[in-house]
């Protein structure tokens, strides 16, 4: 007797099994012929037509995780300076120690600041080569989100709401757009150190939809995807006789589980990285990048290298067709600056800033720009008042973020926040605002993008949210 023998069965579960063993043999024939698994017809990761013009084809999201200073960076406070030491003043709206006393006295900006480009983008001295690119950076200073903690506010930027359980950005985008490279993967996370973010793979979790579409996490270092050399004394016939194996016993073990769509991702998983032993080597190759390009990016700077080295090969991906690729900067919450920001701060950027400006230029000059949206910021920024005499504590009432390419105009301030840099006043938006705006760059709208969960229709932001006209610089249509 085979020792994969299935144990006894109820006359149900016999017919069950029966019944949807007609998977398998349509799996069988997918292995049996030259179109892959992911990718093809019929497959959860097939390219689908977006539901208005897009704009943009690929995202490459810059997550400042731990919330950096917007008042130190995009939007220069002059009163903020003036009234340094002083408390709040009455005439503001009192709000919740959490996120800074209330009384606690106001802290100056110690920042150089000049205008930048033709539209005159205010920037500050911690920017000096993202300055050099604000023509093509619309600067949304009027963002604003629900969530007082890291927790909170990093799940809410990533996934809409500041209780865990949604699918993440990523995720509705790889849902609703599919592929367009069936030999890597559509969704892909890096992060700058092996520190756990907060929430961990939360932050790219497809939630309740079918785990397929959730990010794909590659390794920090030098060697991003693993394991990508064949043996020696391997054959590609070998391997694919090993999948088959393998893929069949999955297979059994699924069919009484259907409702487990993580084992499906796994059985995808396996396929995916079959195919990645051939193409992904060629991906990750920065061997055949020039010296000027690869200083472009920081990577002969030690500062620099690691963030230098994400936002390349982010660059190489996407001219490889992935669709959504996060980087995570700062991970385990390293922008968090409630005490001595004036350290940490210049040297969170100074180890990105001038990687996120080698890529903007490298994008541009390769006629990629205007079909990538590139986004940056934080999951909030920081109080005017002063913690612990020289820091910043969390506000997620006004702060910056900025987006540039895929569709954006280039070379403008949107929003304002009041004159200590608080509350956003002008043109504010809302987390569910940024998702709608970055959906509807990507041909997607908010509203129509739906999932069926548990019968009830499941948008990306809730049933609410509107993407931004001014981001475009053109009416919306």
């Amino acid at each position: 007797m085979s020792q994969f023998a299935p144990p006894p069965q109820t006359r149900r579960e016999a017919l069950l099994r029966g019944g949807a063993g007609f998977g398998a043999v349509a799996l069988a024939g997918m292995l049996g012929c030259d179109r892959p698994l992911l990718g093809g017809e019929g497959s959860p990761f097939a390219a689908r037509l977006s539901q208005a013009v897009a704009r943009a084809k690929s995202v490459i999201y810059l997550f400042m995780e731990g919330g950096p200073s917007q008042i130190d960076s995009f939007d220069p406070k002059p009163k903020l300076n003036e009234l340094a030491g002083k408390p709040l003043p009455s005439g503001y709206k009192k709000v919740i120690t959490a996120m800074g006393e209330a009384n606690a006295p106001l802290l100056e900006s110690r920042r150089q600041w000049k205008q930048y480009g033709e539209a005159g983008t205010w920037v500050s001295d911690w920017l000096p080569y993202t300055a050099q690119c604000v023509d093509d950076i619309a600067v949304i200073r009027s963002c604003w989100t629900n969530a007082i903690n890291h927790s909170g506010g990093v799940c809410q930027m990533n996934t809409g709401s500041p209780i865990a359980g949604r699918p993440c950005l990523g995720s509705w985008v790889t849902y609703g757009l599919g592929t367009e490279n069936e030999n890597l993967p559509s969704f892909v996370v890096m992060t700058d150190s092996n520190t756990p973010t907060i929430n961990g793979p939360r932050n790219w979790s497809a939630g309740f939809m079918p785990a397929v579409y959730q990010g794909t996490r590659l390794e920090f270092g030098q060697e991003p995807i693993r394991n990508l050399k064949t043996p020696k004394g391997v054959t590609e016939e070998a391997q694919r006789a090993k999948l088959e194996l393998l893929n069949s016993m999955n297979q059994e073990h699924a069919l009484p589980r259907r409702f487990q769509s993580e084992l499906d991702a796994r059985i995808g998983s396996y396929e995916l990285a079959f195919r990645m032993q051939a193409h992904a080597p060629e991906a990750v190759n920065f061997a055949v990048e020039t010296a000027e390009t690869q200083q472009l990016y920081g990577l002969d700077e030690k500062r620099t290298e690691t963030f230098g080295r994400m936002c390349l090969l982010s660059r190489r991906l996407v001219e490889r067709g992935v669709r959504f690729i996060q980087l995570w900067h700062g991970a385990g919450s390293k922008w968090d600056a409630h005490t001595g920001i004036e350290k940490n701060h210049t040297e969170q950027f100074a180890s990105s800033d001038k990687p996120v400006a080698g890529l903007l230029k490298d994008l541009k000059r390769r006629g990629l720009l205007d079909s990538t949206l590139v986004i940056w910021g934080g999951e909030f920024g920081r109080t005017p008042m002063s913690e612990k005499g020289d820091g910043r504590d969390h506000n997620p009432t006004g702060f910056t973020m900025w987006m540039a390419g895929g569709g954006v105009q280039g070379g403008q301030t949107i929003g304002s926040t009041d004159d200590l840099g608080f509350h956003a006043i002008e043109n504010r938006l809302h987390v569910h605002d940024l998702h709608a705006t970055v959906l509807y760059l990507l041909g997607l709208d908010n509203m129509q993008l739906t999932y069926l969960h548990k019968g009830r229709p499941e948008r990306p932001t809730q049933n609410e949210g509107a993407a931004y006209k001014l981001i475009t610089g053109r009416e919306l249509g």
